[in-house]
């Protein structure tokens, strides 16, 4: 039997069976469910596979370099509570949210042309660089927080946007047509033309998600410093990507919703919009093949989540943290996740927590 760990302990029959899906194929010599695991698009989220000479579109899935970002910050957290209103409305004026583009685009390093063709005009028919600098919709979010030292620190959850998701959408499109796979994964050779491309624009679209993530971090600095003056970041940046595909030792490690976590190397894992975020160090654990869950995990559907759950009580587990609580977030519910703590026990042998950042202020789209 191939090496597989399963580190969740609530996982949907659904998940179970795509992940068993995965495993099953011939090019994929090790695998792992993180503690959030829940049902995905072609592999579960939360889930880990090493492919040998293979790379699947499907499993880095639609937002390619979906990840987060955190930095400490010299603001005061009381300053921070202060304002945390005209803070939270500041970000909303500067940060574009849901679908909403930039009309003043965001310089970038990047360029293009660097994408294959078929990447070049999916990147410009979803509106280009104009996505830089905006969060999205549904988790992606922005936090700000405060460790047990009263340290403010700013985190990020966003990705490669529409433009992301156009580029993939064209790789799987193609991947459908290259192979004909019964059991619906659909590989790519990574020595095939089309898998070289997929590789060059997928590092290209990791690049662009890093870029997205840093221009909401430096307009959130600019919105907090409208109400205290001094203030700024300090220079320990944590980035880590949760889907994506990396080659480490002639393997593919395909993580999707899954947190990068080699031996010493720090990492984000949200929980909700009321319990905040963890801080972390990786332990590089083999099992896991280096890798954490990238969040709590959803128990709830968002369709499920909007018809069960009660908005009284949503807005009441909110109280004390500056939030967009109403009808457009009740599916950001924590009720409709896993309970974040729980989750962290589970994977105490993959990271070591460093910090737990309470939340004042949540930005949602």
């Amino acid at each position: 039997m191939k090496p597989q760990k399963i580190y969740a302990e609530v996982l949907d029959d659904n998940a179970r069976a795509q992940f068993d899906s995965v495993m099953a194929q011939d090019y994929v010599v090790q695998g792992a469910l993180m503690a959030d695991a829940h049902l995905g698009y072609g592999m579960p989220i939360g889930g880990v596979a090493a492919t040998e000479g293979m790379i699947v579109p499907s499993w880095v899935g639609y937002d390619i370099g979906c990840g987060m970002c955190a930095c400490p910050t010299t603001f005061n957290v009381s300053g921070v509570m202060q304002y945390s209103k005209q803070i939270f409305d500041a970000i909303y004026d500067r940060v574009p949210v849901g679908f909403n583009k930039r009309d003043k685009i965001l310089p970038s390093l990047l360029d293009s042309r660097d994408l294959s063709l078929r990447a070049q005009l999916a990147f410009l028919s979803r509106g280009g660089f104009s996505d830089l600098g905006t969060l999205g919709s549904g988790n992606h979010f922005i936090e700000i927080g405060y460790d047990t030292d009263e340290t403010v620190w700013i985190i990020i959850h966003s990705g490669s946007r529409g433009v992301g998701h156009g580029v993939a959408g064209v790789y799987m499109g193609a991947a459908q047509e290259f192979s004909d796979d019964p059991a619906g994964h659909h590989p790519l050779p990574v020595n095939s033309a089309l898998g070289k491309d997929y590789i060059n624009d997928m590092n290209w679209m990791l690049a662009f998600a890093l870029e997205n993530r840093m221009g909401i971090l430096d307009s959130t600095v600019v919105a907090i410093q409208t109400k205290i003056v001094g203030g700024s970041l300090r220079s320990k940046l944590i980035n880590r990507n949760h889907n994506h595909a990396e080659e480490k030792d002639g393997l593919w490690i395909h993580r999707k919703g899954a947190t990068h976590a080699e031996a010493g190397m720090m990492g984000v894992i949200p929980g909700n919009m009321r319990d905040g975020s963890f801080i972390v160090r990786g332990l590089g654990n083999p099992d896991s093949l280096c890798s954490s869950s990238h969040g709590a995990g959803r128990v709830l559907g968002r369709n499920q989540a909007k018809k069960t759950l009660s908005m009284d009580a949503f807005k009441q587990t909110m109280s004390g943290v500056q939030a967009k609580v109403c009808e457009g977030t009740l599916d950001e519910s924590p009720e409709a996740y896993k309970n974040i703590f729980d989750v962290m026990q589970l994977q105490g042998d993959l990271v070591q927590r460093i910090h737990h950042i309470k939340p004042i202020i949540n930005i949602k789209g």
